[in-house]
């Protein structure tokens, strides 16, 4: 089985008062996300994305970038990585394909 590099599960959470405004402005880091074209699946207190470590650590990187960029004066990020250069991670469907 060809299995990812890594996998990423990331929550951003802009320090934003209104609660409409925090959505508009996660909405806008997952349509990011989303336009990576990586295996993504969007839960609903975490985005999961397999691919290579670098990849998803500058897709980490940007996430932070489009909150502030959005106005956003802060935010809290939540990421676990399962990282195996060498043989891959289990993948998304692995995790999850048994339970849907």
């Amino acid at each position: 089985m060809n299995r990812p590099e890594a996998s990423m599960a990331i929550q951003v959470l802009p320090q934003v008062a209104a609660g409409d405004e925090v959505l508009r402005i996660v909405d806008k880091v997952i349509a990011y996300i989303k336009s990576a074209g990586l295996k993504t699946v969007v839960g609903p207190f975490e985005t999961v994305i397999e691919g290579k470590f670098d990849i998803l650590m500058d897709i980490a990187k940007e996430c932070q970038l489009i909150c502030i960029r959005e106005g956003s004066p802060g935010l809290l990020t939540y990421i676990k990585i399962a990282y195996n250069p060498n043989s891959g991670t289990w993948s998304i469907d692995e995790k999850i394909t048994k339970h849907n």
